[in-house]
């Protein structure tokens, strides 16, 4: 891996599939619209070594729509793995994985590793790291903070472990979004995190990590108001270059060239 060769990681998020094709999230489509950021993904990013799917895959938590998510995903034959959302089912998504590796929690590739967490609580919008699951963090982290050959780490989950950027996403975020950074700053070779949830494309650092939200692959969620208020940003997709000495690329990709049908008139979804 040099300086040329990084490891090429894409973040797909907040899909917010149905069980069937025609379902709309505010009036999008929200299988065409990830049918369309795949199309730029395939034509804009060459040798993905990983796809992360970042929670809310599905908006009905039907078994349909998993299948129709892994059923799209595995035709670029590109490894995947996804985590939960609110709006998401973890007990429908385990069924339909079963006997298929998407749902490790644990994935190294070369001298990066990358912990994949459940941050979901049962019927709650908002988020929490349950105490079996800080167990698995804690636990997965020594034994990277350990390795010899693991140099990098990325916590990937689906909360923002952040205040968001808007007003009424006061109370849906990660309650407990200290205890998380401050496990994780325990062990000098977490190098980002990377959630979901808020449909916005943000980059900055917090507490020494450098944290990354991603746009969703439907609708998006305006920055900076008070009231639910929705993005005239259209869909897309962020894009990693992981280097062996722990630098870090990203990019995001919107679908460009089509006007998606949206309710810019809600209060809410």
């Amino acid at each position: 891996m040099t300086k040329k060769n990084p490891i090429n990681i894409v973040q797909i998020t907040d899909t917010h599939l149905y069980g069937t094709p025609e379902g709309t999230l505010l009036k999008m489509n929200t299988k065409h619209s990830l049918d369309r950021v795949i199309e730029v993904m395939s034509s804009n990013e060459k040798n993905i070594d990983l796809i992360l799917a970042t929670g809310d895959i599905a908006q009905d938590a039907s078994q349909t729509a998993y299948e129709r998510f892994i059923s799209r995903i595995s035709e670029l034959n590109i490894p995947f793995h996804w985590i939960p959302g609110n709006h998401d089912d973890v007990t429908t998504m385990q069924q339909v994985a079963a006997g298929t590796n998407i749902s490790q929690k644990v994935v190294s590739i070369k001298n990066w590793r990358f912990i994949l967490l459940d941050s979901s609580i049962r019927g709650q919008v908002h988020g929490r790291i349950a105490p079996s699951e800080l167990e698995f963090l804690e636990a997965s982290l020594k034994d990277m903070q350990n390795a010899d050959d693991i140099d990098h780490c990325i916590v990937c989950l689906h909360h923002n472990p952040v205040p968001g950027t808007a007003g009424w996403m006061r109370d849906i975020g990660l309650e407990n979004g200290p205890q998380f950074f401050e496990t994780i700053g325990n062990y000098p070779k977490v190098k980002s995190v990377i959630y979901a949830h808020i449909h916005q494309e943000l980059d900055f650092q917090h507490k020494g990590v450098r944290c990354f939200c991603s746009p969703s692959t439907c609708i998006q969620f305006k920055p900076n108001v008070t009231g639910f208020e929705l993005d005239r940003l259209n869909p897309g997709y962020r894009s990693f270059s992981l280097y062996k000495d722990g630098r870090i690329d990203t990019k995001v990709v919107r679908v460009t060239g089509e006007t998606f049908d949206v309710d810019f008139s809600s209060a809410g979804y």
